[in-house]
């Protein structure tokens, strides 16, 4: 028998925070060009000057202003900054500060009518600010200053590198190009300085292209601004219709949270409610605690909480495969007279749900069955009854956006040759085997950081037996595509970019390079939270005037959690101090159309692909009343989460017990059923959940689960 390894994992909640740290700006002299020390490049007029010189005692020329004339011959900015990674590159560790203070004692400061929030540059942990526009000969100008000295060394390196430059030289400048100048200065995060003052760059250098086409930007994506003192500001027709349910009616609060007393009723719901029914659950949960709003994973906890404070009854606001889970962990913990409803009579759907008890589905697994040793990774927004379904094919373990990589990392090293089929969400699989494709870059060191079991060897073997499903998404993460992410690439590139990790490809991509520069988030809608509660409180600290802006790539039902939890900072921040103008602006990337495109079926294993040409065009409920979905696929809203109205919970609340049987239809169903082995579903079907709530506590895969893998199901029975 293979040994069963018992080495524990250190790592974050998200592994992806460990991942998205890989230094990409290297503290090693590395130079670009051939040093010859005694070269010295006069700069004159729009060129730039460097002393090459191991001697720190020779400061470098002062950064001239935007004045260069037409017919001057500029020296291309790529080759520019070779010139100073020579520069650097020829200093030892201890001196490369002096000369980046040197850089900055040359710069001119801006006029203080300048040093203003719209002007940031966000992600720098200094103040940094930051101009740029096209003259008159069709160049480049930038003027840049800093709070911080060390800033400021890195904008006097980079406008003089790219002062004068054509605006496709600017664009043409890769983030690679400033890895030799990496200075040992401190955090990683003041190093950022370096990439995300030169993304502002590079938007102006593309507002200046567009501007000499004759080429309008597109109208901006709508936004919601919440300021300093909890005002909403809505800009664009859909954030108004979000914003008109942040400030809920009175009398609602009142109706719901008296139903709620006097019949003991506790209430779990999802980030992706409507923001109605969000909006009064924030508000009504001051008077009534047993009100949870949370991903999927902590709903049922949140309702067997619940149940042991008195509650008699839980009102369930998701799509059915919660209600259903929510029904089956509570029998678990012994809640079986606690009734469970849903706020529909119809079936409240799920797509990815869908996914996953297709028959394609179960083809792909039968796959696995015939590939042993295979562990089956199925995403926690699946029915109980697919999770016992497959678990009978195929040992399996549920997961979440926030621990997917940390539990296939961990099966991998766990067990030898094994093979790992990830689904349905195929957006997750394609950025699961991106991410690990990433790491094989990185060093065995940093690796070892991520997981003590892993090394560049190990992962790079681990690819080939990394296979995922290749048609199941979120209809909501789909629309997260070339369009959108061509807009956030056009507009939005100096930006806060979140983004859930169900999003497709492109999105991902963005959105990791933005994190490893500080200026991005890929996670659970968890991880979205508290990523933007983080960046507020540090803007909080700092006490100065600041507008963050962040892009909301999730569900937009999200905007009520961030706003209550944007409030919140905000007020316990206030004090006899005054305090600055601090905005926080939330951007929807949204569409107006209505009809969404679905695939059907099918398998991807990393490096080879399978396709079904098999589509078909589907109309999902309530994207007729401007949820914003997109004929190219995909809602910002969920238009399933939709059903879940208000009204609907008014009336259940008001009607319960229900004794004359008119709420049976909202009852959540009991799974009596039993699997093809003759075992209850609900038995089988929670135990891929135990299994992942073993690693979440113990951070190594359950006994079971292992020996399960390595004999099959029919070694030990599930």
């Amino acid at each position: 028998m293979p040994p069963h390894h018992t080495t524990s994992i250190s790592m974050d909640a998200s592994t992806l925070a460990a991942v998205a740290s890989f230094v990409v700006f290297s503290n090693k002299p590395h130079l670009l060009l051939p040093l010859n020390p005694s070269r010295s490049l006069a700069r004159t007029r729009g060129s730039l000057a460097v002393c090459c010189s191991h001697s720190h005692a020779s400061p470098p020329p002062s950064p001239l202003p935007c004045t260069a004339s037409d017919d001057e011959e500029v020296a291309p900015p790529r080759l520019r900054l070779r010139q100073l990674s020579e520069e650097f590159g020829s200093l030892p560790d201890a001196d490369r500060a002096r000369r980046l203070l040197a850089y900055a004692a040359a710069l001119p400061p801006l006029p203080q009518a300048d040093r203003v929030a719209a002007n940031r540059v966000m992600g720098c942990v200094a103040q940094v600010w930051l101009l740029g526009s096209c003259d008159r000969s069709g160049r480049m100008r930038f003027a840049a200053d800093s709070d911080s000295e060390l800033s400021r060394g890195y904008c006097s390196c980079l406008v003089s590198a790219l002062d004068g430059a054509a605006p496709e030289e600017v664009l043409d400048v890769d983030p690679a190009d400033l890895a030799p100048l990496g200075v040992a200065a401190g955090a990683r995060s003041r190093v950022n300085t370096w990439h995300n003052v030169l993304v502002g760059m590079q938007k102006r250098a593309r507002a200046a292209i567009a501007a000499r086409e004759g080429r309008r930007l597109g109208e901006p994506f709508p936004s919601l601004v919440i300021g300093r003192d909890g005002a909403i500001r809505a800009q664009g027709s859909y954030a108004e219709a979000k914003a008109k349910f942040l400030s809920p009616d009175q009398s609602k609060i009142s109706e719901l949270v008296n139903a709620l007393t006097e019949k003991e009723i506790g209430i779990v719901a999802h980030f992706y409610m409507d923001p109605e029914v969000q909006g009064i659950l924030t508000a009504a949960k001051r008077q009534w605690p047993h009100i949870h709003i949370s991903d999927s994973l902590v709903m049922a906890d949140s309702a067997v909480q619940m149940a042991e404070a008195g509650c008699k009854y839980i009102a369930v606001l998701g799509v059915d495969f919660m209600s259903e889970n929510v029904r089956a962990i509570l029998d678990q913990a012994g809640f079986i007279q606690v009734g469970v409803y849903r706020m529909s009579s119809e079936q409240i759907g799920c797509s990815l749900a869908d996914a996953a008890s297709s028959s394609a589905y179960t083809h792909f697994l039968k796959t696995a069955s015939r590939s042993p040793p295979s562990l089956h990774v199925i995403y926690i927004n699946t029915s109980l009854e697919t999770k016992a379904r497959t678990h009978e094919l195929v040992p399996t373990i549920t997961c979440t956006s926030s621990n997917v990589v940390a539990t296939i990392l961990q099966a991998f090293a766990e067990i030898p040759d094994l093979n790992v089929w990830y689904g349905p969400d195929s957006y997750m699989g394609a950025n699961i085997a991106d991410l690990f494709k990433r790491m094989t870059i990185m060093s065995d060191e940093e690796i070892t950081e991520i997981h003590p079991d892993h090394n560049r060897k190990t992962i790079s073997s681990l690819l080939r037996h990394l296979h995922y499903y290749q048609n199941g998404n979120c209809i909501v993460h789909d629309m997260f595509g070339h369009e959108v992410v061509e807009k956030i690439k056009e507009e939005y590139c100096d930006a806060f970019l979140t983004a859930h990790f169900e999003v497709p490809g492109e999105m991902f991509s963005l959105s990791m390079e933005a994190k490893m520069r500080g200026m991005g988030v890929v996670g659970s809608t968890q991880n979205i939270l508290d990523f933007i509660k983080k960046h507020l409180k540090q803007a909080l600290d700092r006490n100065v005037d600041d507008h963050l802006q962040f892009v909301l790539g999730t569900e937009s039902g999200m905007i009520t959690s961030i706003v209550a939890a944007v409030r919140q900072l905000f007020d316990s921040y206030e004090s006899s101090e005054e305090g600055a103008s601090i905005e926080v602006e939330i951007v929807f990337p949204v569409s107006s159309d209505a009809i969404s495109k679905t695939s059907i079926d099918d398998t991807h294993h990393f490096g080879s692909s399978v396709t079904n040409d098999l589509e078909q065009n589907s109309i999902v409920p309530g994207v007729f009343s401007g949820e914003g979905c997109s004929i190219h696929g995909g809602c910002a809203s969920c238009p399933y989460m939709k059903m879940n109205s208000l009204e609907s919970l008014l009336k259940i609340c008001q009607q319960l017990p229900g004794e004359d049987g008119s709420l049976s239809v909202y009852q959540a169903s009991r799974l009596n059923a039993k699997t093809s082995l003759g075992k209850l579903v609900a038995e089988v079907g929670c135990e891929p959940i135990l299994h992942m709530r073993h690693f979440q506590a113990t951070k190594r895969l359950p006994d079971k689960l292992v020996h399960q893998v390595i004999h099959g199901n029919g070694g030990e029975p599930v």
